[in-house]
């Protein structure tokens, strides 16, 4: 199940602890494409393309019959097209030699082909450049002290609370009803903000849709410098010391949609080290690994199914990887031909939708996992896992739900040969896991909500006992036959917040809860105007302040809410246009994986999300006190 690579143990934990906001807000990347050159200030019109991971399920349906196929010699492989920029993929469908299949396509097909394979936008190689933008910084002062007022990786710290204290947030809850936009900062080209930014030594990092990774000043939103990366940036930003013949320096950490992990010198962007972690054409790379392979996998001229999730932990220093562990343990076999004599693989899937949790108390890291795309599912699928920090190896293992083997589009009239042979709900674990520290007789507590709306809390001492469970978004209790909702999703799609008390969860049905951590209990539940009319969703990331709870919905508002009783304090309407400090045309949109986050008396929240029914953005927005 693992490949151990490395054997120190204190190299191994550094690295696990740094890269561990890596993941961000992973699931259903999208990037996408506007063509149109930067235009005036407040002149943005909404995004009209969307993304490309619909590409995906084109490139699985129309074209492996020939690409990965040993039989067609001269077509290359989907790993080679992976390598290609979005222009010569593009070209070759439209004027070259794949003309003829080009012809049968849309253009919006056309283009999401290119895109999602290339993992880049079309037009986005130079526009993103920050040497083309207005308000650059007079200066590039070393850092600031790094720890004092920072939001540093997805959840703000190894346990993933996703929680600042009132001496790093500078914000509480008899202030924030005076949060004012300061500065708004716009991505060229772009239609998803999904990274979500980083604040660390007086600056923002954030990557975008477009391949670019920004260092903005945070509280004037200047631009420092850009570096761009191979593909698409959607994870979160995480800065660590890293030691060299030179002395130790602060390191900018962050992966690819073309499976590339990344070390940027902090201060002025320069490349450190470059780590390509995984080779298959649908793998997107945050350490850890998840796929789309399940996209368009019952299509019968694809190899259903070869994609396994997967965790790496490479050296900081050096990005070499120590150890990679693979949610199945079993590397996938040939299982027989389907109708069209295409080979089929199995077993696969189980991939990792969420930034792992490391516990350092017990030397594990426990990261959430998805569903298998074969039958039968395994142990390790909906599960929690633990890994050994040193070495990768599997400590243990709680499936929360068991058979849950799926495959977009199997059912009805798409079931194929290639589908489970029993399809199973899409139930997953898609948010990191919360750890919470045991106070005088008291457990420490993994804490986690799921797609389908259930919040669990196993015991972190007993291998994942279960303590307590509690339905926080009215879902049907896990007693119930499994699949009674259809593969509906209630749940805290990208992520909970904690404090001392509670947990948060926000809906997918809209809405947001408080679950007390001692017992479970639900302590209140309010809607944040989502109704049968008005279908908000609110899987987003949330994070908390003392007394303050952050949300973020699919409808682009912002809000801030007394977590003793839900109540609003403040809201803000992100889905508009914006005049922008770069000189970028840019407008919000929905905010739907990446959440808000706090730091040195400022709040910052990426809008747009140009995913299937998702208004699509490209602007990051900051807030300060007036």
């Amino acid at each position: 199940m693992h490949r151990r690579v490395g054997t120190a143990r204190r190299a191994t934990y550094a690295c696990v602890l740094l890269l561990g906001g890596l993941t961000g807000a992973s699931g259903m990347a999208r990037g996408a494409v506007a063509e149109a050159s930067p235009a005036s200030p407040g002149t943005a019109q909404a995004p009209e393309r969307r993304g490309t991971e619909f590409g995906f399920a084109v490139f699985q349906q129309r074209c492996v019959s020939c690409h990965g196929n040993p039989a067609v010699a001269t077509a290359p492989a989907p790993a080679a097209l992976r390598m290609m920029s979005p222009e010569r993929i593009y070209a070759a469908l439209t004027g070259g030699v794949m003309k003829a299949i080009g012809d049968t396509l849309s253009e919006e097909d056309r283009r999401r082909v290119a895109e999602s394979l290339s993992g880049q936008l079309l037009g986005s190689a130079q526009m993103g450049d920050a040497v083309k933008m207005q308000n650059h910084c007079s200066s590039n002062a070393p850092l600031q002290a790094i720890g004092r007022a920072d939001w540093n990786g997805w959840g703000n710290g190894a346990a993933n609370h996703r929680f600042q204290a009132a001496s790093a947030a500078g914000l509480s809850a008899a202030s924030v009803a005076r949060l004012k936009l300061k500065w708004a900062f716009g991505y060229p080209g772009g239609t998803s903000a999904y990274g979500q930014p980083g604040v660390i030594g007086g600056r923002v990092f954030v990557g975008t849709d477009i391949g670019y990774v920004y260092s903005l000043d945070a509280r004037t939103g200047c631009v420092y410098w850009s570096y761009r990366a191979g593909a698409g940036v959607r994870n979160a930003m995480t800065v660590g010391t890293v030691h060299s013949a030179g002395g130790a320096r602060n390191a900018l950490f962050f992966g690819d949609l073309k499976a590339n992990l990344y070390a940027l010198d902090a201060r002025d962007g320069h490349e450190l080290w470059k780590t390509r972690i995984d080779e298959h054409y649908a793998a997107r790379v945050y350490v850890p690994i998840s796929a789309w392979e399940g996209f368009q996998a019952r299509v019968l001229d694809y190899p259903c199914c070869t994609a396994v999730g997967s965790v790496s932990a490479l050296s900081a220093e050096s990005g070499h990887v120590l150890w990679k562990t693979y949610t199945i343990a079993q590397r996938p076999q040939p299982v027989g031909a389907n109708s069209h004599g295409v080979q089929r693989w199995a077993p696969a899937g189980v991939p990792i939708w969420n930034t792992p949790t490391v516990d350092a108390q017990r030397h594990v890291l426990y990261v959430g996992t998805g569903d298998a795309s074969t039958y039968p599912a395994p142990s390790t699928s909906d599960a929690i896992l633990a890994l050994d920090l040193a070495t990768g190896e599997l400590r243990w293992h709680k499936q929360i739900y068991p058979h849950d083997a799926f495959i977009v589009g199997c059912e009805g009239s798409g079931y194929t040969e290639n589908c489970p042979k029993v399809v199973g709900p899409d139930w997953d674990i898609p948010m990191s896991a919360m750890l919470t520290s045991a106070s005088a007789g008291a457990k420490s507590l993994i804490v986690v909500g799921t797609k389908p709306g259930d919040v669990f809390a196993l015991d972190a001492n007993r291998n994942g006992d279960i303590v307590w469970y509690t339905a926080a978004a009215g879902h049907i209790s896990t007693s119930d036959a499994l699949g009674a909702n259809g593969g509906a999703s209630f749940g805290p799609v990208w992520g909970g917040a904690m404090d001392g008390l509670y947990a948060y969860f926000g809906s997918s049905t809209g809405g947001v809860s408080a679950v007390r951590l001692t017992d479970g209990a639900r302590v209140w539940s309010t809607p944040l105007n989502a109704t049968a009319e008005n279908k908000v969703t609110h899987s987003a990331a949330l994070s908390v302040i003392p007394g303050v709870v952050l949300v973020a919905g699919s409808d682009g508002r912002l809000w801030a809410l007394d977590r003793t009783d839900g109540r609003a304090l403040w809201s803000f309407e992100t889905a508009r246009v914006f005049e922008t400090v770069n000189g970028v045309a840019a407008r919000g949109g929905s905010i739907v994986s990446a959440g808000p986050v706090v730091a040195g008396g400022m709040l910052f929240a990426g809008s747009g999300y140009g995913v299937v029914n998702d208004t699509p953005g490209n602007v990051l927005l900051a807030f300060g006190l007036e």
